[in-house]
């Protein structure tokens, strides 16, 4: 049973990273938004924890362009020192105030919509 829940477990770690790194330059996408597209509703905390995780994957993982659904940086804290998160998103065109993404509305990319999902 361990091993289901670990293959469950690497599996969804995989659904994220492969949605994730869908986004395209310059957009930004919602952990719940993320959720619902891998069939997981409900589970946009997991997302985040996933994400949490990507820093070293391979290929990368654009974990910055992941911001809550109201367009705020709230993982920003668990971003490595060299690779601010806000500093990421502005590098690619995005305008932050205050933690959040200005035109959140405009930029958000929702997998559900702008993809299809097999």
């Amino acid at each position: 049973m361990i091993a289901q829940d670990k293959s469950s477990s690497d599996q969804f770690r995989m659904d994220v990273y492969a949605i994730t790194r869908l986004i395209p330059e310059g957009r930004v996408s919602s952990y719940g938004a993320i959720a619902a597209s891998i069939g997981a509703k409900g589970s946009a905390r997991r997302v985040g924890w996933v994400l949490n995780g990507s820093f070293d994957a391979v290929p990368s993982v654009p974990a910055h362009r992941v911001v809550n659904r109201l367009g705020l940086l709230t993982g920003r804290m668990h971003f490595p020192e060299n690779m601010p998160m806000d500093e990421l998103l502005i590098a690619e065109g995005v305008e932050i105030k205050g933690d959040r993404v200005l035109n959140f509305e405009e930029l958000h990319w929702d997998p559900m919509v702008e993809c299809e999902i097999e």
